[in-house]
């Protein structure tokens, strides 16, 4: 048998390359390929119950997975009273219950805070836990203490496991644009918000977003979601390979934007795994989202843009010394996300990236990446500056020629 006869098809090459680069991360950073989510769970679970029990046995309510619309109908009907009685009797169902009015949401994600501060500063002072148990409670403790503050506006919050949470910036019933951050790998409640390397999680992009959009284009009510409601990748490993985790992420994003308030305009920014949720959900997207950008992506688990199935524009960023260009964009199977989405075969609208430093630096102040995603988030897509210095990436915006605002 000669050498050639013993060589893998190209399919298993493909395969191969994939899984080496995915082993030698591993190898390199001390991450393990699966690291479980941990973490004592909240009230969601019973309360879901009883709510379940009241929507069967006719209790008026509407089942808690029923489309926004129906969920939107069923507050409607309510007098302002009933809707915070409800809240407060259910503070983890309706805080995260899309298509219920955003104020209520609030209001119900502050109590359920409060219920699950309390839990953890019991759990500080008992006996129970270890050294490192008493440390990540503590932690919890200043994370819930935090999102309690008077200025929060949380959208959703849920402390069950690793956690989840949305935050939002500016008024969500009143925007005329949203923006949606979906952020990437080990995003969970402790990581939501950081002193150090603050524009690296996904509170401090989202109001760095809103403030240059609010610089940009001062007229235009603006609105800003920093979105870490679905559970991300833990480390680099498997799952951060693979598309299991997007998919679950998808139908949450998908079910998000559709319940979102008014006739806003959405526009996503999504960072490195957050874009593969983004490609995956973009074909289900509503049609309200109409601008899908994508910042140090390791893929959209799609050949070109014509294979996300969106209207939505798609434009891309990626800076210099970004490690991600390093992974093989290449899909077999379930591993791996596809084509780069800033090769020029993608077809995606390139935009600058100057100044942005490393994987985790797009949302920087006096970033290119920032002042274009700014500018893309408010419609004024004359402002964005293309990646190769010309017009490419704003040819068949509406308005963009002439200086207007799509």
């Amino acid at each position: 048998m000669t050498p050639i006869d013993t060589a893998p098809p190209p399919t298993a090459r493909r395969a191969l390359l994939v899984l080496a680069v995915v082993l030698m991360m591993l190898a390199t950073t001390g991450w393990t390929v699966v690291r479980h989510q941990k973490g004592p769970r909240t009230a969601l679970a019973a309360e879901l119950a009883r709510w379940r029990e009241s929507a069967t046995a006719g209790g008026g309510l509407p089942p808690a997975d029923a489309p926004p619309a129906r969920i939107t109908a069923f507050f409607h009907s309510l007098t302002p009273r009933e809707g915070s009685r409800l809240a407060a009797r259910y503070p983890h169902v309706v805080g995260n219950l899309n298509g219920a009015p955003v104020t209520l949401r609030y209001l119900a994600n502050r109590a359920a805070l409060a219920s699950a501060l309390a839990r953890e500063e019991e759990r500080v002072a008992g006996n129970g836990l270890t050294a490192d148990g008493r440390r990540e409670a503590a932690r919890r403790v200043h994370r819930f203490s935090s999102l309690m503050g008077e200025d929060r506006q949380i959208l959703a919050f849920d402390p069950s496991g690793q956690g989840r949470v949305a935050e939002v910036f500016g008024d969500l019933d009143g925007a005329e644009r949203v923006s949606v951050v979906v952020p990437g790998v080990d995003t969970n409640l402790l990581t939501f918000q950081r002193t150090a390397r603050r524009y690296s999680a996904p509170v401090g992009m989202a109001r760095s977003l809103h403030a240059a959009e609010r610089r940009a284009a001062p007229a235009v009510r603006s609105a800003v979601v920093a979105w870490a409601d679905y559970t991300s990748p833990a480390g680099v490993g498997m799952d951060s390979a693979t598309g299991r985790l997007a998919e679950l992420g998808a139908v949450r994003l998908t079910a998000f934007t559709e319940a979102l308030p008014g006739r806003s305009r959405v526009a996503l920014f999504c960072h490195s795994y957050g874009s593969v949720v983004c490609g995956v959900a973009a074909r289900h997207l509503p049609a309200r989202v109409v601008d899908v950008t994508v910042a140090g992506s390791p893929g959209m688990r799609a050949d070109d843009v014509a294979g996300l199935g969106t209207t939505a524009r798609v434009w891309a960023a990626r800076d210099a010394d970004d490690w991600i260009e390093g992974v093989p964009h290449l899909a077999v199977g379930d591993l791996g996300h596809g084509e780069d989405p800033v090769a020029p075969e993608f077809g995606a609208r390139v935009v600058s990236a100057v100044r942005a430093v490393g994987h985790t630096g797009y949302f920087e102040p006096g970033t290119d990446s920032l002042g274009n995603f700014a500018a893309i988030g408010v419609g004024a897509y004359s402002a964005v500056d293309c990646a190769d210095g010309g017009a490419s990436c704003r040819k068949g915006t509406f308005g963009a020629e002439n200086g207007e605002r799509a």
